[in-house]
């Protein structure tokens, strides 16, 4: 049934097909059709940053960045959700055209730019959502925020977002805010990270509850970087690393329609590359902190390789577009078999 619901909304625009979907599924959940037409979630709990998740396959930040959709979306079986990326204010995002696919090699091209109604928008829709299970809220930094002010725009939203959400992702890795990824290095993120941190402790003390935080990073990194990024991760008291964001890189889909076009690439593409540098993570982690794995899972094996590489969790976003609800289910079942 998706197969040809997908024929129908790749003849849009992408981000159009991308908007239509997040209506109906935000519809069917306030009407409480998405209870009716529900898949059974399979239930494979697994306890992580401290939280038990109802399975072990997510739905990645990026596909509901405002919240429109989490009843709906929580009908597919995802063992847990992550909205967002939300910034302090309302922002716009890039002009449009701004989302690509290129369905030869199942991948995404998007330079969206943090689009989003703002945090305060976002508190007031999670308000009325029903789901009672695991939610993480990505968290950003508005594009017209100089690099050098970027902790007041997180520390922003992690103080009104800390009572509501399960745990909170920084997003430092999106390649279509300039400079962002310049926080993911050096002094500049132990800077930033022990500003969160002592945020976390002050906001845990006050409505006593501990919330764990997760970093988001990127791909594009070279391994000497990603042993000083996962360093500094632990040395000030992260609770879990995200692998990875998309990529810049565009060797698989030299030649494709849409190559050229800036942004980050998803999807197949992003396949190995994230893998790998989830290997090389958990390599240099030992243990110390888990990891979630995204980035190019297409198929339940992807999502099983992902978690014999180091993974803990696997989240979903492109390969969902392509191959809908039933790759949830495939990709549960193919962690399950790592178990047996």
């Amino acid at each position: 049934m998706y197969s040809m619901l997908r024929s129908l909304l790749f003849r849009l625009p992408a981000e159009t097909s991308h908007d239509l979907t997040l209506d109906l599924l935000g519809a069917a959940g306030r009407l409480r059709l998405a209870d009716k037409l529900a898949r059974p979630r399979i239930s494979q709990p697994v306890q992580v940053m401290g939280l038990t998740f109802d399975n072990p396959v997510g739905l990645a930040a990026g596909l509901d960045k405002n919240a429109l959709a989490v009843d709906g979306l929580a009908a597919l079986g995802f063992g847990f959700l992550e909205v967002g990326t939300v910034t302090p204010r309302p922002q716009p995002g890039n002009p449009k055209p701004r989302m690509f696919r290129l369905p030869e090699q199942d991948a995404i091209i998007n330079r969206m730019g943090f689009n989003n109604l703002g945090v305060d928008a976002l508190l007031q829709r999670l308000d009325s959502v029903r789901y009672q299970g695991v939610l993480g809220v990505n968290i950003g930094k508005n594009a017209v925020t100089p690099v050098e002010r970027a902790v007041d725009d997180y520390l922003h939203c992690l103080r009104k977002v800390y009572s509501r959400a399960s745990y909170v992702t920084v997003n430092l890795s999106s390649p279509n805010t300039p400079g962002l990824r310049t926080l993911q290095y050096g002094d500049t993120l132990k800077r930033l990270l022990e500003s969160i941190k002592a945020c976390q402790t002050e906001l845990a003390g006050e409505h006593g509850q501990y919330v764990p935080i997760a970093i988001k990073i990127a791909p594009d990194v070279l391994p000497e970087d990603l042993a000083l990024i996962a360093q500094v991760l632990v040395e000030e008291g992260m609770d879990g690393v995200i692998a990875t964001n998309t990529t810049l890189e565009r060797t698989a889909v030299v030649g494709l329609e849409h190559a050229e076009e800036t942004g980050g690439l998803s999807g197949g593409p992003l396949t190995d590359v994230s893998t790998e540098v989830i290997r090389l993570l958990a390599g240099e982690l030992k243990g110390r902190m888990p990891i979630i794995g995204v980035g190019g899972i297409m198929t339940g094996a992807d999502a099983a390789e992902k978690m014999q590489a180091g993974a803990s969790l696997v989240q979903l976003y492109s390969g969902f577009i392509y191959r809908g609800p039933e790759l949830v289910g495939e990709c549960i079942d193919a962690i399950a078999a790592l178990q047996r």
